[in-house]
């Protein structure tokens, strides 16, 4: 008894000393934040003279800057690192998932004059601007809730990425002093992208259009995503988009095929990669759209493709090949076309896109309140997941996989 009483008095004091010890700590962050603030207003003062040397006028900077503060949000996403890296395969479920298609065919019929009157204009096939719509802001749902001024000043001041925050701001005030827009709706995420389809302000201002003829490049407006399409598709007009010509196509390589080969670096024509045996996915020759390179974003045992250069032109919007892949698969989905002939190589368990939909469905009707189910095996589906195994009286792994979601069928109706 005496030692049980002599443990809860020393516990109890390490509570008292670790709880002291988190006021100091809170205490010493607020005066961190307070100093940090305090430097951030004196860096936007000096920051004035830069800006009118620059050719923004005194009048567009005190606007434009006022009631802005040191973001700390933008500081903690900027020092972020990613948890983990996403499979291509999973990457592509999610960017292409059934819902972003269904959402974009809509979204293809609601806007269907607009759409063509773009693509006839600017010679860009309508649904690959639909598709960097969709994959940039879910169709104009998701474009950013951060004061863009506020953002750019933030990355400016950090220091982290300061060169970049310095010019990409100075662009901003430019854009706001031509009339584009008003500081308090100039919003965006917090690495400065804006709009519908994301452009950061030196981007704007190089391809940025005024299709409705309104006077101002509104690529913010909420009812109307005229300009912003537009302005999307003369980017990749300018970075030369040939119209009606595929991304890449999915083919079978031969068996001696020599894996050197595979590599955007190397270019041959389709009448080359004909004669090195390699076919289409359904056996026939491949397609003449131009120079094009093996592609194997899962290895060799995943799908191949050969690409083609308007998957180069997509790389120029985002210079990443899962991104590549899912704005030109995301649009061959919403034209009608079908997925991926061969099956990425998910590993022994793994579910595909559709098990983990119903992993996500049978979990919402257990009464785990998961929302629509969207394919993305999140903290929300993976905290589900551990409570239920709990609930069965298993050790809980929150681990979705083939043998989860066999119990769950059973135990779930």
């Amino acid at each position: 008894m005496r030692l049980i009483k002599s443990a809860l008095i020393v516990a109890m004091g390490l509570f008292a000393a670790q709880a002291a010890q988190a006021g100091t700590f809170l205490k010493t962050d607020t005066i961190i934040v307070a100093q940090s603030q305090a430097g951030f207003q004196r860096w936007v003062a000096n920051f004035r003279a830069v800006a009118l040397k620059n050719g923004v006028s005194a009048n567009t900077y005190d606007h434009a800057f006022r009631g802005v503060k040191l973001n700390m949000r933008v500081v903690k996403l900027d020092r972020k690192q990613a948890e983990f890296s996403r499979q291509i395969w999973d990457y592509l479920d999610t960017a292409t998932s059934p819902k972003r298609v269904k959402t974009g065919k809509a979204m293809l019929a609601k806007h269907k004059r607009l759409l063509r009157q773009i693509e006839r204009k600017y010679g860009v096939d309508k649904e690959v601007v639909l598709a960097v719509w969709g994959l940039e802001s879910s169709y104009g749902k998701n474009m950013g809730d951060i004061n863009i001024i506020e953002a750019l000043a933030t990355l400016a001041y950090d220091g982290r990425r300061e060169k970049f925050g310095r010019q990409q701001l100075l662009e901003a005030l430019r854009i706001i002093q031509r009339g584009d827009i008003t500081p308090d709706r100039m919003m965006g995420s917090w690495a400065g992208a804006m709009g519908h389809t994301q452009f950061i302000p030196t981007s704007y201002q190089a391809y940025a259009q005024d299709f409705t003829g309104d006077g101002k490049r509104n690529v913010w407006d909420p009812r109307d995503p005229s300009d912003a399409l537009a302005s999307t598709a003369n980017y990749f007009k300018k970075s030369g988009w040939t119209k009606g010509q595929p991304w890449g196509v999915e083919v079978k390589l031969p068996q001696d095929f020599y894996f050197g080969n595979a590599s955007l670096k190397v270019k041959a024509t389709p009448a080359r990669w004909n004669e090195l045996g390699l076919r289409t996915i359904r056996g026939g020759r491949i397609p003449n759209h131009g120079k094009g390179s093996v592609f194997l974003p899962a290895g060799s045992d995943g799908p191949a493709f050969i690409v083609f250069k308007n998957f180069s032109v997509i790389k120029r919007y985002n210079n990443a090949n899962s991104y590549a892949m899912a704005v030109g698969h995301l649009a061959d989905r919403i034209k009608g076309g079908g997925n991926f002939v061969r099956e990425w190589p998910r590993g022994p368990g793994a579910l595909k896109l559709d098990e983990k939909l119903e992993v996500q469905e049978l979990l919402n009707r257990a009464g785990y309140g998961l929302g629509e189910p969207d394919g993305i095996i999140g903290p929300k589906t993976i905290d589900a997941v551990t409570a239920i195994q709990i609930a069965w009286g298993q050790q809980p792994s929150g681990k979705a996989d083939q043998d989860f979601l066999n119990i769950l069928r059973k135990k779930v109706r």
